[in-house]
């Protein structure tokens, strides 16, 4: 991308002089005031700001960014010639974010009039802008023109460019009000083609073969149901049972269910069998010499109660792990930030008008945890985390929630803020029934449960002797935080010792031959709920825990 005009702003003052007056923008306001960075993580240079506050960035592939003062953001430019284009032919440009071509000339040019005349009342433009545009070396461009400019680049910001607030990790609203295309529609398009070709005849063994074309192409078929697909149905769901139990999976049987053909009965109960985990999640399947109208009513009601064919009903998590495996990751990474922004405002609504947060965000804030994670993006995993650990009603799963937190921390380099969540966790375990022995105990701890009583004997208290040394560990290389440190050594050893012999001689050996510790348990990346370590404390009771696996990060 070029940006012949911005090194000439640099080198000449004069012409950096006309574009800072009357155009705004001024190369030596660049200092944006507060830390912004991309979500995607690319590269972001200040270049000049307007006298609104408003700053110009220019993005690693040269388009140019604009943010304002009040939190919003939008690409204006595919290149820093092409934003100056746009500045300089349409000086009122903040006014015209909601003109689009489709919006015609006439309309066009009746804006771009009435604000260039109000405009002139206060100072000149049109010398100036001719003076401009020949000194960089700009077009002459009509009003039409550049409104479609402008429009095209608006369009462009999200997902690639969306911006966020560098401390606090929340996303500046978009700088126009464009309609968007729903996130189901960008992620499905590659679904509605594979699943064209099938129909054609074509691609079965490639779309079949490849996990994410395969997913796509059935949730496409979800959305567009046909009677002749069962035969490109069936082909699906037998490549899909190689992958074990997933929602795509119990999707395609009950698409092929749905048809109600008594031979597909012994190849639905073929897929049951696959392993355990086909066997539980397609529990309830009709046996192979059912009558066909039982297929199609077990078809029906799961149909009824986990897919349909309306695309707005499948939640966040599902389009987005389908963005994910197609390697849209920025536009699955913007939807999830979207979402963790609702939830943090209403949090802090709810802090405000001095209410408790809702439980109802719970499950939906340990997805997006799981989420941040698959994408690589710990800072938001962490910043989603905070917000669930207070949402915890039981000891058990405070603990597991403040483990986790603990976790992340360490993982962003935060090691004060780990230090203090496992003193907070420790803390917990110290409560009457938190620190009780296997049926020790009468008192009640957190939410007034006995769920921690045994926590010596289990996995979590295994995770949680790791941690302590994990941070322990890392923190080490800052020398401010020396006796923080000592004390979470001794509070590891402390807890170690309170580990059953077989737990505690586990975790040594474990620890002997690791570098690093791994705190949670593996979910489907695609579920609305996700479960903590041993957030289930009966399922959770192990005499002899399975030592924690190196986390792959």
């Amino acid at each position: 991308m070029s940006d012949h005009a911005l090194r000439l702003l640099r080198e000449q003052p004069h012409l950096a002089e006309l574009a800072a007056f009357p155009f705004n923008f001024d190369l030596t306001r660049a200092d944006h005031g507060e830390a912004v960075r991309l979500a995607s993580g690319g590269p972001l240079e200040a270049v000049a700001g307007d006298d609104t506050g408003g700053t110009y960035f220019v993005c690693g592939d040269g388009s140019m960014l604009y943010a304002d003062s009040e939190g919003s953001a939008g690409i204006i430019g595919n290149s820093g010639d092409e934003a100056l284009e746009v500045l300089v032919g349409l000086p009122g440009w903040h006014d015209y974010l909601g003109l689009a071509p489709a919006d015609g000339e006439e309309k066009i040019r009746a804006a771009v009039a009435e604000t260039e005349e109000e405009i002139r009342e206060y100072h000149g433009i049109d010398d100036e802008r001719t003076e401009l545009r020949a000194g960089l070396g700009l077009p002459e461009r009509s009003p039409v023109e550049l409104i479609g400019l402008l429009h095209a680049a608006l369009l462009r910001t999200e997902p690639d460019f969306l911006l966020l607030n560098a401390e606090e990790g929340g996303a500046h609203e978009l700088l126009d009000r464009h309609p968007r295309p729903p996130l189901w529609e960008a992620v499905l398009a590659r679904g509605r083609t594979d699943l064209t070709l099938l129909r054609e005849g074509s691609a079965w063994d490639e779309v079949s073969g490849d996990r994410a074309r395969r997913a796509l192409a059935l949730r496409a078929a979800q959305f567009d149901r046909r009677e002749g697909d069962l035969p490109l149905l069936r082909h699906l769901l037998r490549h899909e049972a190689e992958a074990s139990m997933t929602d795509e999976l119990r999707l395609a049987a009950v698409l092929v269910g749905l048809h109600g053909c008594a031979e597909d009965l012994p190849l639905l109960y073929e897929v049951r069998e696959t392993d355990f985990d086909t066997w539980c999640g397609l529990g309830g399947m009709p046996e192979p010499d059912a009558d066909p109208t039982e297929l199609r009513s077990w078809a029906r009601d799961l149909d009824d109660s986990l897919f349909g064919t309306d695309p707005t009903d499948e939640p966040l998590f599902t389009w987005t792990g389908l963005a994910h495996e197609q390697g849209l990751v920025e536009l699955a990474r913007a939807a999830l930030i979207r979402r963790l922004d609702d939830i943090d405002f209403r949090a802090y609504c709810d802090a405000r008008d001095g209410k408790a947060m809702e439980r109802r965000d719970a499950s939906q804030l340990s997805s997006l945890v799981h989420e941040f994670e698959q994408l690589g993006d710990t800072f938001q995993a962490l910043r989603a985390q905070r917000l669930y650990v207070p949402l915890q009603t039981s000891a058990w799963d405070s603990v597991s929630a403040l483990l986790r937190l603990a976790r992340l921390e360490r993982e962003e380099g935060r090691f004060g803020a780990a230090i203090r969540t496992l003193a907070s966790l420790r803390d917990t375990l110290a409560e009457p029934d938190g620190g009780a022995d296997v049926g020790g105990g009468s008192g009640s701890g957190s939410g007034s449960d006995k769920s921690l009583g045994h926590w010596q004997r289990t996995n979590l208290g295994a995770y949680i002797v790791e941690e302590h040394y994990a941070v322990a560990r890392t923190a080490a290389t800052d020398t401010a935080l020396a006796d923080e440190v000592r004390a979470v050594t001794v509070a590891a050893g402390e807890l170690l010792a309170r580990l059953s012999g077989t737990a505690r001689a586990n975790v040594e050996r474990h620890l002997a031959g690791t570098t690093d510790t791994h705190t949670d348990t593996h979910t489907d990346s695609r579920t609305d709920t996700h479960t903590d370590t041993g957030a289930n404390p009966d399922a959770g009771v192990s005499a002899e825990p399975t030592p924690p696996q190196p986390s792959a990060g």
